[in-house]
């Protein structure tokens, strides 16, 4: 089974969760797509959605499925999304698509935060994969040389604006050991609007497609 193969069974496998949800949160990424495909389905039992991306909210209404502002909907039922790394504490880390600050406040405003991804994504150690640090403009060089002091090496997205108008760092060579105190580190460094670890607001359940058919993380 290819990687795609694998993201649209383990999206087959998590519309078990959600089919009966009337507001659902939905995340960004190429494994969501497939969930986002499959909800055409049933999108008569859907009010609507939550959405954490432009490119997510443009999916969805192409399939009429309305799109909800948060302010108006309170505290929802599920969130699904996709995730660069899990590990087995479900702890991730997230926003190689630059939609992380939209996640985490989608997360945090969710009773149960579901993660589908493939098993490529499953490590025992975060941080192979760069971490996403989103930023004011103005911070980006402060923040990146704070982030070096925290044994990373940062990178600038360039040619690269997040939804919310902001820059973002992709920090390189961070073995992340404890997942929470770094989350807390970097979210308190003047100008950064967040980052990638999503360690205090981690996922419930996780549904990992593999080869061997899917593998439940709760």
């Amino acid at each position: 089974m290819t990687q795609d193969e694998l993201k649209r069974k383990v999206a087959e496998a998590a519309m078990d969760y959600v089919r009966n949800v009337s507001v659902l949160g939905v995340g960004t990424g190429s494994t969501v797509n497939h969930l986002i495909e499959l909800l055409a389905d049933c999108r008569q039992n859907l009010e609507g959605a939550v959405s954490s991306s432009e490119g997510t909210t443009a999916r969805l209404k192409k399939l009429g499925i309305p799109v909800l502002d948060l302010n108006d909907v309170g505290t929802l039922d599920i969130y699904v999304d996709g995730a660069d790394e899990i590990n087995a504490h479900l702890q991730m880390l997230k926003g190689g698509g630059g939609a992380l600050t939209r996640e985490k406040i989608i997360g945090a405003a969710s009773r149960k935060f579901l993660c589908i991804a493939d098993e490529t994504k499953f490590v025992d150690v975060l941080g192979k994969f760069p971490l996403p640090v989103e930023v004011i403009p103005m911070s980006r060089s402060f923040v990146a040389r704070e982030l070096v002091k925290l044994g990373g090496q940062p990178q600038w997205r360039e040619h690269y604006v997040t939804d919310n108008g902001n820059h973002i760092l992709d920090v390189h060579n961070l073995a992340i050991l404890d997942p929470v105190a770094m989350e807390k580190t970097i979210n308190d460094i003047p100008g950064v609007i967040t980052n990638g670890l999503f360690a205090l607001r981690k996922a419930d359940m996780a549904l990992l497609g593999s080869q061997d058919g899917i593998r439940i993380l709760q």
